[in-house]
Parts: C-alpha cells; structure tokens; sequence
C-alpha cells in the first residue's frame, strides 16, 4: 500500500491537542482516527495511540504519538491532516514541547464539566510560545455536570482566547467530530516550507524498534528526504544511508519520499537512539542547507534515586533491562552505585515522581525485576571554599561539611488551581513546605495560587498531599526556575549505630529534627523485632537529633525451671544477657523492602 504525495503544502495540516491530564485527547484523536477512515472498525480499540499496556491501564499518555490522516472537506478538496497527540502530565512537558514544535496549530480541548486546570494552562502556554493557532474545544458536553458557558468564560479570562466558537463535543460518543475537522482545515494555517530548497527536517522523536533499528519521527521542512538518500544529523555530524521514508495511519506504511512540510518516519541502520538527538536537523550530505534549526530544550532530570535489585544475581538482568528503557526513553539517566546497605544498583536521573514511578512499574513489569529505590533527591550545587562548584545527585555523596561554602537547592515555580473551600488548607500546605507565595487571583469561583517552591519539599509527597486534602480537585503544574542558596543539612540515619546510606536525606535545618523523629517513629514500627535491642538514631553530623529503640524478643530461658534455688534462675538470665549483648555487637539487622518505601513517604 503506497501513498501518493500532495505537492499543495496548501492541502496539509499539521497540529497537535493539548490538555490538562484526563480531559478526552486520546479519546478524541481515536474518533479522528475513526471519523476520517484510518483504520478499520475491526482494527479500531480503546486509545489507539497509547501502545504501551501501562498507558492503557492508567489512562494517560506518556510518548507523543503520530498518525496521518486524510479528510475530505465539504468545499469538495482533500486535505492531509498529520495529528500529534501529546502526554499532559507534568512530567513529561518535554514531550509536549518537541511535538508542538512539529505543527503550526494546537487544539486546545478542556473538559466541559471540569474547565481550566493547571496543565492546560502550562500547555497552552507552550502552544502560544511557539506561534501556534489554538482552535478551543469543549469536551464531555453530554455530561449532566457539563456547563459549556461558564467554561467558554474561564477560557477567555485565565488564557485570553476567544471562545465565542469554541466547538461543543463529545468525544465518547462521537457527536461534533466532524465541526472539528472542518475547524482543523479552515482555522489552522498550513506549512511554510520550499520543496526546492535542500533538505531541512526536524528530528522530532526516535524509538527503537526490534526489526527496524531505530524509527526516527522527523518533519521536513525544506527540500524532499528520499529512500537512498545520504543524510547527515548536524548535532553529531554522522551520516546514514536511508532505509526506509514513510508515515503513520496509525501503521507504519513506506512512501517513496516526504516533500516539505509533512510529517513522517525515516530508518537508516542507527544502532541507539542515544545517537538521535531530539530537535537536531537532518539535511542532505551533499547538499547541506546553511543554517540549522533552532532545536529546543532538551529534557533534564529533575529527580534522582537509586534502584537496587532485592537479589544481588539480578544486578546484570537490571543492568540490561534499563539499557532497553533507555532505548526508547532519552530523558532516563543511570549510572552503577554502590551502597553498604543495598550491594550494586543504579542511581537514575528521572523527570519527575509520576516518570519515576512508570520506570519502576515497567522494570518490575516487563523485565520481573524486584527492585528497592531508594529516597528520591534532587540536584544540588555545592560551591566549595576552594572556589569549585559541583552537582550533588546523592546525599551519601556529600563532601566534608568544612570544605563547603554554600549549599543552593533548586526552585520551582508552581501554579496551582483550587475550588475556593481548599485554599486554607492548600496556602498552609505550601507554607510548610517553604513556599513563598507570588499571586493569588481568582478564575470564577476557583483560585488560581502561584508559589515559589523548593524542589525538595515537592518531591516526597507534595503531590499525594494536595490531592488528598482537596479531594482531587486542586491541579498543580510547575516549572524550574533557579537555585537558591539554603540553609540546609545532611541527615543520616543510623540502625544500631551503622549508618543507612539509602536513607540519607538533605533537609532544611528548621525541619530536621521533626523529619527525624517522625522518620525514627516510622522505622521503629516497620522494622520487626530482633533478639537483642536495636537503637535507631537520626544524626546531623555527630549529633543524635532523634532515637527510638526496638525492644527485644525475649525467649523464656527459666521456663525448664521447676522451684528450685533462685540463683539458678538468675545465672540464666544473665547468661542470656550477656549473649543478647554480643548479638548487639555481631547481629545483623534485617530491615526489610516496604520499610525503606513507607519510612521515605512523610506525609502524616
């Protein structure tokens, strides 16, 4: 099945549908799909573009998907309409980002009974950096709870766009699909681009593929990319040979050559996908083009922590395992670790909790790994008196405290919406955690608050609490903004005086006495009792700020004693102390797995 090329880029469409997490994209790029023919009502299931089985069972969308697709308008011409659905949750803005850089219009869809959260704005936001045309949506307009109006009204207070057009859908059922394609060919401007000039394309993604090597996503747009054609990646400057030019329908379907402005796929025997850098240009080897294009950020990790398989045998499957994540996953970082407590492991570079979180499922998942992480910690600069400035990944790692002359953390910009009765609780929340608050203002009956937060206090369990303490409906979005100096400490805690590297955190002094004796409090309840006592202890330096103590099982040595003189009692029960002393000394203190995940999770 070939594909003939359109020469008019007047007839092409490129865009993508940005949302806040749960508002109906994936929904709606099915019924797209679905409207305009693409696939069959037999090959048609529940979110065609989620392929990975954890996508589909948590209902978001972790990698940007492609698919092209062909309308015929009602003015009697056909148009190719090249759709990227993009993730809306925070952690993986990355994706978003590179994507919308692909098209030249967005479809921004908000949910009929919900309205504007967090991420469509932070969405949106990106879509009008990068010049998009924004054609609003409302979605879910059969619910009883949906109120198109006022959400028509949010769109033009907290975005500033004109929603008196805003289309009226429901993408479940499949009513309005049609005023949306129609939106799509008459709203959005078509590519700019020259099919004379020489080749100019974005490298928009790349994965690995068992039989195909490494599929690079790309969107031309100058000149014409062919098969057999000899094309350099300007960023390493490697040339390749193409294999194979095509496009998505959602299927992978092989073309002879993509002309400028068209999005598609291209395979040229690249061995890892760590050799594609997102955003690079591909031009022509013989006929370069003069200046490259501008590219965009590339994606940081933000989060670190260290996995450790629970079977030291397992370290190799491990490592092998997150070599094949990182294949299809540029943003995840690892490098091998030693700990005392926990043998070999990794410590990983992740974009976030929720990144974290799909790594650790797809490693237990695919690969049956059993791993611990350990505490998550972000990136701290350490400047030393010597004038050095370094990066701390790892709290154990932390040089000698007279060597340092100012430890800075990172902070984040935060914007979170709220119904008007969790503000209380919500301000308090961000206060505690050091927040310092920049705006308040309100959109309807909702409150829109943005906080400078440092990363730290997020990363535990930020986001769990304020969930919980608005009952899901407070949305929260952030974006890095610098690092600050800190008041901060390292915190070390001891189990029978050896100190437990996978649970060394740094904390901000003013909260690490009570961070330590809740953390004590914790581990006193999840690690089981021994036969001699065990001393937890939480310490800044060489001080014990907090300790609880296990007491000891006790086995009953006088039960064999029928009357008899009471000395003999007695010599038994010290002799039993004394050997309960020298376990002390020689034993060895099981701490098992869930006592390193419940003792990291602090929330109350």
């Amino acid at each position: 099945m070939r594909f003939t090329m359109t020469k008019q880029l007047t007839n092409i469409r490129n865009f993508s549908i940005v949302a806040h997490i749960d508002h109906g994209k994936s929904t709606l790029a099915d019924r797209l799909i679905q409207f305009t023919g693409a696939l069959s009502e037999r090959e048609m299931s529940e979110q065609v573009l989620d392929s990975m089985e954890i996508e589909k069972e948590r209902g978001i969308t972790i990698k940007a998907q492609t698919v092209r697709l062909k309308y015929r308008a009602e003015n009697g011409q056909t148009y190719i309409l090249n759709l990227i659905d993009t993730p809306g949750h925070v952690d993986f803005a990355y994706e978003v980002n590179r994507s919308l850089a692909a098209c030249e219009g967005s479809l921004l869809v908000v949910d009929a009974a919900q309205g504007v959260e967090a991420q469509t704005l932070a969405n949106v936001y990106q879509a009008i950096e990068v010049d998009h045309e924004i054609v609003p949506i409302l979605n879910k307009v059969d619910l009883p709870a949906a109120d198109p109006e006022r959400v028509k009204q949010q769109i033009e207070e907290v975005i500033g766009l004109d929603a008196s057009e805003a289309i009226e859908i429901s993408a479940k059922t499949g009513t309005g699909i049609k005023n949306v394609l129609e939106a799509i060919v008459h709203h959005l401007p078509p590519p700019k681009g020259d099919i004379d000039a020489p080749l100019k394309a974005m490298l928009v993604d790349s994965w690995y593929d068992a039989y195909l090597g490494v599929v690079v996503l790309v969107r031309v747009v100058d000149g014409v990319i062919k098969k057999g054609q000899k094309v350099r990646l300007n960023a390493t400057g490697a040339i390749y040979e193409l294999d194979r030019v095509g496009i998505f329908t959602p299927k992978l379907v092989q073309t002879d050559k993509l002309s400028a402005g068209e999005i598609g796929f291209i395979t040229a025997s690249i061995k890892e996908v760590a050799d594609t850098n997102v955003g690079d240009t591909i031009t022509d080897a013989n006929n370069p083009c003069k200046e490259p294009l501008a590219g965009f950020r590339p994606a940081q990790p933000v989060v670190f922590c260290g996995l450790f398989p629970i079977d030291a045998n397992d370290f190799e499957d491990l490592r092998a395992a997150m070599g094949k994540l990182r294949l299809n996953d540029a943003s995840f970082s690892f490098e091998m670790e030693s700990s005392s407590a926990l043998g070999f492991g990794f410590r990983c570079g992740f974009l976030g909790l929720l990144h974290l979180e799909i790594i650790q499922e797809r490693l237990s998942r695919e690969f049956n790994l059993d791993l611990i992480a350990t505490a998550p910690s972000v990136v701290y600069e350490i400047l030393l008196k010597n004038g050095e400035k370094i990066k701390l990944h790892n709290p154990a790692d932390m040089p000698d405290i007279m060597k340092i002359e100012e430890i800075r953390e990172p902070w984040i910009k935060a914007t979170i919406l709220t119904p008007d009765e969790y503000l209380g609780a919500i301000l308090k929340l961000c206060q505690e955690r050091r927040g310092i608050q920049t705006n308040l203002s309100y959109v309807g009956a909702r409150a829109m608050v943005e906080y400078d937060l440092p990363l730290n206090e997020v990363v535990f369990d930020f986001y769990d609490r304020l969930k919980s303490i608005s009952r899901g409906y407070a949305s929260f979005d952030y974006h890095l903004d610098d690092y600050r100096e800190g008041d901060l400490v390292k915190m070390s805690i001891l189990v029978n005086g050896e100190p437990v590297d996978a649970l060394s955190i740094l904390v901000h002094r003013s909260a690490a006495e009570s961070r330590g004796r809740k953390m004590c409090e914790k581990l006193k309840e999840l690690i089981p009792n021994h036969l001699f006592k065990i001393p937890i202890q939480a310490a800044i330096g060489g001080k014990i700020i907090a300790r609880e103590t296990i007491s000891a099982l006790r086995k009953d040595v006088t039960a064999k004693c029928y009357g008899g003189d009471v000395s003999r009692k007695r010599k038994l029960l010290e002799k039993q102390k004394a050997g309960k002393k020298k376990m002390r000394q020689f034993g060895k203190v099981e701490i098992p797995q869930e006592a390193f995940i419940k003792a990291l999770k602090m929330g109350d």
